[in-house]
């Protein structure tokens, strides 16, 4: 459900690495956020257009995805839409995805997280003054001669009134901002000359969904609106659009196809892969789809082959190489691994991610020869991306290979701080200091670490 929801906690660096495999997870509990070259770039392509028509172009905004099968998106602050990896698997075309994002762009572009804080603010202020009124509701009864009981079922009542009104008020201004967030994504929609009809699809698809239990819910519990409500005023807003029967381009479609085949292959069990994409299904998503599961369960050989069809296929095509590399560095064959990141890099341009497992493969290999680019290209990738812990301690593993106990402290030192781990961090920074000549780069860096004062809720895990 597309909703306006709460600041909540995230880990600070990926869930999965590269093509969605790092396998590394921070220490936090809460859910995992994931990182993946290919499919940031095409959430790249569909947002830079909204944003631009929004006025956000410069803000910077952040797409965030999230592991979770529940179709959602959210914006906790004004800097990043949150998108669970189930929206994406659902959404069949890319003008339905790109419906959820200029929603989404809606209430950032509006202030709206800005305005329910303040709303949040007056309600809490609010619920004092009920209390208060209620409690000196019940007092006064008490003088009047009633009964215990009485004045307590009175005086429960004149309590949870007042909060109920409350809450109705809140969700009340919520439901406005949502509508908000929809007249706001059809105006982006038409200023980029893209449809409003796969927003439509997918809200149509949720009055299904609902249409079992809406019968004998009260609307105004609701943190939306109803959904056939918010379907018809969507729905005249669409169809008066010149852009309507506008359909995605083919190549932003194979994209987007290869995007859900991607995230089935990694998220789910070969059968369930199976199932969605049979060995008589020739496309090259279901191809990619089967592939990824063969290596994730063991079948790396028969995966090999099946990436190296896909790429004399498509030659150009980065994420094949990507792919072919993480099978083989994940089967532990680094060696191997490295000519196809090689290739990868070259293609993205330096994309981090997949400069950071070049460097893994390098490291892993043991081949002295590979040490001085290892650190080369692990120091880009964290210059880029410095929240991924594995980058980190590949270079520190780097540098020590290279006699350079200073630097490896120091990296070290930041892949406990990307863990979440500052209590070690700190530690291993004060010894990075110490070998380190005073006031140069790598002591003021490791200086940095050691006086670093983490959030309080950071603070009291460690």
């Amino acid at each position: 459900m597309l909703c306006l929801a709460a600041a909540t906690a995230l880990p600070l660096h990926a869930a999965w690495f590269g093509a969605a495999v790092a396998q590394e997870q921070a220490p936090q509990k809460g859910p995992q956020t994931i990182q993946d070259t290919e499919i940031e770039a095409l959430l790249r392509d569909y947002t830079r257009p909204i944003m631009k028509a929004a006025g956000l172009a410069q803000q910077n905004v952040e797409v965030v995805l999230i592991s979770s099968r529940a179709f959602n998106a959210f914006v906790a602050d004004g800097r990043r839409i949150f998108v669970n990896t189930g929206a994406l698997v659902d959404s069949v075309t890319p003008n339905q995805i790109i419906g959820v994002l200029a929603h989404e762009t809606g209430h950032i572009a509006g202030g709206h997280l800005a305005r329910m804080r303040e709303q949040l603010a007056g309600a809490q202020t609010m619920a004092i003054v009920a209390m208060l009124l209620a409690a000196g509701g019940v007092a006064a009864g008490a003088t009047t001669g009633m009964n215990g009981r009485d004045v307590g079922s009175v005086g429960a009542a004149a309590l949870s009134a007042p909060q109920e009104m409350i809450r109705r008020s809140l969700l009340s201004y919520q439901r406005g901002e949502e509508a908000a967030a929809d007249r706001s994504a059809v105006k982006y929609l038409n200023a980029t000359g893209q449809s409003a009809k796969g927003m439509l699809e997918t809200f149509e698809r949720f009055q299904n969904d609902q249409l079992f239990i809406s019968q004998r819910v009260d609307p105004y519990v609701l943190s939306h609106p109803m959904a056939r409500e918010r379907i018809g005023a969507l729905e005249q807003l669409a169809k008066t659009s010149p852009y309507y029967d506008v359909k995605d381009p083919p190549a932003l479609q194979a994209r987007h196809d290869m995007m859900r085949a991607k995230l089935i292959g990694f998220m789910e069990r070969p059968e369930a892969v199976a199932r969605r994409y049979p060995p008589s299904d020739g496309s090259m998503a279901a191809q990619y789809a089967r592939a990824i599961s063969a290596y994730r369960f063991g079948n790396v050989d028969s995966s090999i082959r099946q990436i190296d069809a896909l790429i004399a296929k498509e030659p150009s095509n980065p994420y094949f190489q990507e792919l072919k590399g993480q099978a083989l560095l994940e089967a532990g064959r680094p060696s191997e691994a490295v000519a196809p990141l090689r290739k990868a890099v070259q293609m993205t341009n330096g994309a981090p991610l997949i400069r950071a497992m070049l460097g893994q493969a390098l490291v892993q290999s043991g081949n002295q020869s590979f040490t001085q680019e290892a650190i080369r290209e692990l120091v880009q990738a964290t210059q880029r991306d410095p929240n991924s812990p594995s980058a980190w301690r590949s270079l520190a593993l780097a540098y020590g290979r290279s006699g350079d106990t200073a630097n490896a402290d120091l990296a070290s030192a930041h892949s406990y701080f990307a863990s979440g781990d500052f209590k070690l961090g700190r530690e291993l920074a004060a010894r990075a200091r110490t070998k380190f000549p005073q006031g140069s780069p790598g002591w003021l860096k490791a200086d940095d670490l050691v006086n670093f004062k983490p959030p309080a809720s950071a603070a009291n895990r460690r």
